[in-house]
């Protein structure tokens, strides 16, 4: 992880006279996956970074010991060591950056990483009602205490919308700080729910009122709203990161987290991460991609390049 964002006080200066150019948003983003393509070895190697980008995800309600056990040890081998070992990659520690769960099911992760030899990867956990975050404060304060008790070291809030809604940017902030203070050591991810907040301004004041807060990470989804994940949402989460690592110092990662289903698309992330922000925001400790089949397509990609050919439903593990 980076160093923490130790957060600023509430500036309300920063929200006033926020004008958004959606055309020219969407022109860029239109660019990322068409101005160039990365192919051969160079497609593996990118492959190979996302998958060690990726929070592995089980957000069910029928989750227990037996699929969280799978879930960990496929982020401890998340790709087939035959493949590894054509790729010269057999020695590099190819594993996810985490595992997020509910905070119930915490226990079992810590359990079964350990059992795998994986502890040293982390335990992702969402909290504060996770995805709508309708309950109050003290109970979604205790949901995230809950959840760094029982081991999680990263913790996947929601803002509450209604306040982002109404424009009480204030007391998002107030909320978020709280929520930053109940973390302890343990990293905090503020999820804006990007489908829920009306417009691209309030997805900038979202991301620069969570960031000022204190939020080690911002998070476009829950993976549960109708619009999640998007390119143009990522440019401007983007360059609020960017805004405000230039007014305070502190590197803010990023995650993008529901819809991404497919190996170009977590290529063209990368990019988006690489042009806007820098190498930096293509490394785990800065950028996330919170996902749960994405790595099947990585791995059936990266199966056909060494291969040449896809391969059959037998020939890779189910997730």
């Amino acid at each position: 992880m980076a160093a923490r964002n130790l957060g600023t006080p509430f500036d309300e200066t920063w929200l006033q006279n926020v004008y958004m150019n959606f055309p020219a948003i969407q022109r860029r983003a239109n660019t990322l996956g068409t101005r160039r393509s990365v192919k051969k070895q160079w497609q593996a190697a990118w492959l190979l970074r996302a998958v060690t980008c990726i929070d592995l995800t089980t957000l069910s309600g029928d989750d227990t010991y037996s699929n969280v056990d799978r879930l960990c040890f496929k982020a401890k081998h998340p790709i087939q060591t035959t493949l590894l070992k054509s790729l010269e990659m057999l020695d590099k520690d190819i594993r996810t950056a985490a595992v997020c769960v509910y905070p119930n099911r915490v226990a079992d992760c810590i359990k079964a990483l350990k059992k795998a030899n994986a502890s040293n990867i982390p335990v992702a956990s969402v909290a504060t009602g996770f995805p709508t975050g309708q309950c109050g404060l003290q109970s979604r304060l205790q949901e995230i205490k809950q959840a760094v008790t029982a081991g999680a070291t990263e913790i996947d809030i929601v803002i509450n919308r209604q306040l982002a809604l109404t424009g009480d940017w204030k007391g998002v902030y107030n909320e978020v700080k709280q929520m930053r203070e109940a973390c302890g050591d343990a990293h905090l991810k503020a999820i804006l729910a990007v489908g829920e907040l009306g417009s691209m301004v309030n997805v900038y004041k979202a991301s620069v009122v969570c960031m000022m807060a204190g939020s080690d990470f911002i998070k476009t989804s829950t993976g549960k709203e109708s619009v999640n994940a998007t390119f143009p949402v990522g440019i401007v989460m983007a360059r609020a990161i960017r805004d405000y690592y230039k007014k305070t110092g502190y590197k803010v990662g990023f995650k993008a987290a529901g819809g991404i289903h497919s190996a170009k698309d977590a290529c063209t992330w990368l990019s988006l991460m690489k042009e806007e922000l820098g190498d930096e925001w293509t490394q785990p400790h800065l950028f996330r991609i919170g996902a749960s089949s994405l790595l099947g397509d990585i791995e059936r990609q990266i199966f056909h390049h060494v291969t040449g050919r896809y391969a059959a439903a037998f020939e890779l593990p189910s997730a």
